[in-house]
């Protein structure tokens, strides 16, 4: 290597270690608490300061993002990563809703449906966030739900609301008014030119207050028969899902067309279950399950591991190329393979993670261009095992040991060509979810993603809790994916992914993004700039990152074409040097350029040479913390 090359890098490492942030960062000792909104971190504060531990002051968290509309409700999906000190291990929490009664291929089809709707009651699955939150405080917290709950009980009863979500809102009122629940919620003002509330103003929710307040009244009564405290926090579960709660829930689903049942939700329950992992360099990394796109990022990380990123220079045209080709390849594989595990018994998660595989996929890289054919590869040979789902890969065109395609079949023809991503494509790309991150003295991690119940949402009767929007990401084609079709009882296959590292045995980081399909694409980007380039926490939440539209969209649009991946489409950072715009257009890329080329990250990392905590939070959105 010659020497001008070799001071290149290490300026270029000096430049990417030292540049300023627009944010400090945090520090804590004690702990630290990072999310969405900074009366929702407050919140987190709050509960630490009152003696809980992290997982008290997630749900704390959790409970108030929810009420102040932080791209979620209550009536959403909560999944989370949990590191035990006790145990020393990494447990899952699945709380996602599962498609309701009704809720079949031939349904919506017979509605002329190619996927199921954003939107509305039928867009529904089964609300998972009272429920993930209620298991996650009886099983790890300390305290009990009516602590626990109280900072978003006072938010519901009113507080000053943001300009963000007033101003979305309104923006969205003549979808919103078509639902007689969020019309009564939503728009204080009727009649006014302005009918959503104004930034600043005291926005109250009497009826979720009123929810809140059962589910306190059910758990004080348990305490006062003699149940101990989880039994007490699962009696206001109890009322949520089976009592009169749930009756209105329902029966306001339904008066709206939906298709949730009494039966749907008392059959729902979370369920606590082992992580995906694997090991990059020497940092375990851990994922929920397949129902997730989280391994996405594992099968990265495994194809990455393959090469010297940090000799390809920070952003650099090869580092972005490298990136994106690997991006495409395992995306490719999320959407064909990836869906609730609990509905199949075959899915090759062992050969889709395994190092062998990861080393020929990134064989397949072409390091002149990009690659517009790459598709799902052939994960079952590397756990001995014969591909049962060849045909529908030959149906799409695919050679599955290849994963080349030999024509491009209808299905994957875009009616219209693209040139760089629109609103509309874009705000799919992004949509939805926020992030919870938690950490305390005592050890424990926590590490959330709820989402589902964004504005504009379809609010349940008089619970005043918004309806999830999460079966849009099931499929009606087992053609695209087979694991991933709708059916009643079944978890939507749902781009929710919260993240936790630990290293020689310790927490290393946790982190977590909104964003819809990008997001596992920025985290992974965020975990490289500091596990590769040696970025502090807050340098590396605010790093510029690349999103790639080569898959196929999770959320937005009920056509098919609405959905379709669009190759070569790139989304760079505005700062990005001509010198590496030139060169991925020559590469075949179809550049577009945004100041915010990611969504909101927020993190924890462990500082064990000093014994205190680093929290960072993305410069993009309202998102922030508080440390102590």
């Amino acid at each position: 290597m010659k020497l001008p090359f070799l001071l290149f890098i290490v300026c270029l490492s000096v430049i990417v270690t030292a540049q300023p942030t627009q944010k400090p960062p945090l520090h804590g000792k004690n702990w630290m608490a990072v999310t969405g909104k900074p009366l929702a971190a407050t919140a987190g504060a709050i509960i630490f300061q009152r003696g809980g531990n992290a997982v008290d002051a997630a749900c704390a968290m959790l409970a108030s993002t929810c009420t102040m509309w932080d791209v979620l409700s209550w009536g959403g999906e909560t999944q989370a990563l949990i590191y035990n000190p006790k145990t020393k291990k990494v447990i899952a929490i699945n709380a996602m809703g599962v498609a309701p009664t009704g809720a079949t291929v031939e349904f919506f089809k017979s509605k002329g449906y190619n996927f199921p709707p954003e939107y509305g009651a039928l867009a529904a699955t089964t609300p998972g966030t009272v429920g993930g939150l209620c298991y996650m405080l009886s099983q790890y917290g300390t305290m009990s739900l009516k602590e626990v709950l109280a900072p978003a009980m006072e938010l519901a009863a009113g507080y000053p609301i943001e300009a963000q979500t007033a101003n979305s809102m309104e923006r969205n009122k003549a979808m919103l008014k078509e639902w007689p629940y969020s019309k009564a919620v939503f728009f204080p003002h009727l009649g006014e030119k302005r009918e959503a509330p104004e930034a600043g103003e005291i926005f109250v929710q009497k009826d979720l207050l009123q929810t809140l307040t059962k589910m306190i009244a059910a758990e004080q009564e348990a305490l006062k028969k003699g149940k101990q405290r989880k039994d007490a926090i699962m009696a206001a579960y109890d009322r949520f899902y089976k009592g009169d709660i749930a009756k209105e829930f329902v029966r306001g689903c339904r008066e709206q067309g939906g298709l949730i049942t009494m039966e749907d939700l008392a059959r729902w329950k979370p369920v606590e279950e082992e992580p995906t992992h694997v090991n990059y360099k020497g940092i375990e990394v851990y994922k929920l399950q397949q129902w997730t796109q989280g391994p996405v990022m594992l099968q990265a990380l495994n194809v990455l591991e393959n090469f010297d990123l940090k000799a390809m220079g920070y952003n650099s045209a090869k580092y972005i190329h490298t990136l994106y080709q690997a991006m495409s390849l395992t995306f490719a594989d999320r959407d064909f393979y990836y869906g609730d595990p609990r509905f199949a018994t075959n899915q090759p998660m062992k050969g889709l993670l395994s190092k062998a595989y990861a080393k020929q996929r990134a064989g397949l890289i072409d390091w002149g261009k990009n690659d517009s054919t790459i598709g799902p590869g052939n994960p079952y040979p590397f756990e001995g095992k014969t591909n049962p789902y060849i045909n529908l890969l030959q149906q799409r065109g695919f050679t599955p040991d290849t994963s080349k395609r030999n024509f491009v079949p209808r299905h994957d023809v875009r009616e219209n060509a693209f040139t760089m991503p629109d609103t509309a494509y874009m705000d799919r790309l992004w949509r939805g979810t926020t992030s919870v991150e938690a950490a305390d003295k005592d050890g424990w991690v926590v590490s959330i993603t709820p989402s589902g119940g964004w504005l504009p949402a379809c609010i349940a009767g008089h619970t005043g809790v918004g309806m999830s929007q999460r079966m849009q990401s099931f499929v009606l084609d087992s053609v695209l994916n087979p694991f991933n079709v709708v059916a009643p009882g079944k978890r939507p296959r749902v781009t929710l992914t919260p993240s936790l590292a630990m290293k020689d045995g310790k927490p290393y980081a946790s982190f977590a993004v909104q964003g819809g399909d990008t997001q596992d694409q920025n985290l992974l980007q965020f975990f490289l700039n500091m596990a590769e380039f040696g970025m502090t926490v807050q340098q590396a939440c605010e790093a510029a990152n690349i999103n790639s539209n080569q898959l196929w969209l999770s959320l937005g649009g009920t056509k098919t074409d609405d959905r379709k991946p669009r190759p070569g489409s790139l989304l760079l950072n505005s700062r990005t040097p001509e010198a590496v715009q030139t060169e991925l257009k020559r590469m075949g890329y179809t550049l577009s350029f945004d100041d915010r080329s990611s969504g909101p990250i927020n993190a924890i990392w462990f500082d064990w040479k000093h014994g205190s905590f680093w929290g960072g939070s993305s410069n993009n959105g309202e998102d922030y913390g508080i440390g102590w």
